[in-house]
């Protein structure tokens, strides 16, 4: 089967291009919206392909912490870099946190248990895995964080891209490298734990 054959995927990257618009189109319903799209995205994965976990419990929790501190700590790096960058990439960073942080419990239930399972499921366990179907690991990559920023074009603000595609770059190394979903939840996990609640960088 070729990629323009596999409507599986082409259907999903649609749909989810369809539900971004939408969690964009309105602040208010950003919360609401965006949890429906992570349950299809959730449900879809499951559905279409086997979740890899081929790490045992004591190994995919060490790896997933450890990448999580990882990941923040080149954020922070980088968020330290933005006032020294031409645009100004701060003020982006700023509007992020102020429009679409967390403010209700349901906000932190839905954001660990619908939001991170679902944006590793799919992004990596379902569109990577299926783009290796065509092409080598490093594009299969490449792609698919290219993908995954592509829905946040909808907020209309790039650095909400950029840092997607670096987090992807990230994650999809980690997946190929480790092929364990629940560890890339883990990584995840911690490291939106400490971006958006603990140690939010604006």
């Amino acid at each position: 089967m070729s990629l323009l054959k596999d409507w599986r995927l082409i259907f999903s990257l649609i749909l989810a291009h369809v539900l971004l618009y939408v969690t964009f189109s309105d602040r208010d319903i950003f919360w609401y919206i965006y949890t429906a799209a992570n349950l299809f995205f959730i449900s879809f994965a499951i559905i279409s392909e086997p979740i890899d976990d081929k790490q045992r419990t004591r190994s995919y929790l060490k790896y997933g912490v450890l990448s999580g501190l990882v990941l923040y700590a080149l954020f922070f790096i980088g968020h330290w870099l933005l006032p020294y960058l031409p645009f100004d990439w701060d003020r982006q960073v700023a509007s992020i946190y102020n429009r679409y942080a967390p403010e209700f419990s349901w906000h932190y239930i839905v954001l660990i248990l619908v939001f991170i399972p679902g944006e590793e499921l799919f992004w990596r366990g379902f569109v990577q895995k299926r783009l290796s179907l065509y092409f080598n690991d490093l594009v299969a990559i490449v792609a698919a964080s290219l993908l995954f920023a592509s829905i946040f074009i909808y907020s209309g603000n790039f650095i909400w891209m950029a840092a997607s595609f670096a987090a992807g770059l990230f994650w999809g190394a980690l997946y190929v490298w480790k092929r364990s979903i629940p560890m890339l939840i883990i990584s995840h996990l911690v490291f939106d734990l400490l971006l958006i609640i603990l140690l939010p960088l604006s």
